[in-house]
């Protein structure tokens, strides 16, 4: 991985320790790869912590890095059309995520639901930070 990545990783954690919630942490973390402001992601993704408000549903850190990939991909209001490809990159993320840790549900991971802990809180934002920049490398790559 690159050192981009891993200054990445390091500032998302850092970014929990502080208060923000997984999805935030991702989020804020990889804006500056998409041109999105920090404090717009930031407040984004304020709902999403704790598995969508605090439901334990979908895990916030893939949240984050599902609407990183969309600022990244869409092409607004005027192209509706690009969705399709941003379901893939979506997919694509939480298929990854799901491999290395087992679930996307917070509450699964985190050990809620009566099944052992499958992943912390910071375990979950690094993977899902180190996916999402993967994503966008390889997408800008690809020249697409």
């Amino acid at each position: 991985m690159s050192s981009y990545t891993d200054d990445a990783v390091a500032r998302a954690l850092e970014l929990h320790k502080a208060g923000y919630n997984c999805a935030q942490c991702v989020a804020v973390a990889c804006a500056g790869k998409v041109d999105l402001d920090e404090d717009l992601a930031f407040r984004l993704m304020e709902g999403f912590g704790g598995g969508m408000g605090d439901f334990t549903q979908t895990c916030g850190a893939i949240s984050g890095g599902v609407a990183i990939l969309g600022m990244m991909n869409s092409g607004g209001m005027e192209n509706p059309r690009t969705k399709a490809s941003t379901y893939r990159l979506s997919s694509e993320v939480t298929a990854r995520f799901t491999q290395m840790n087992g679930a996307t549900l917070c509450g699964d991971l985190k050990g809620l639901t009566g099944g052992p802990v499958l992943r912390s809180c910071d375990g979950c934002i690094e993977d899902a930070t180190r996916i999402t920049l993967d994503v966008i490398e390889r997408h800008a790559q690809s020249g697409k």
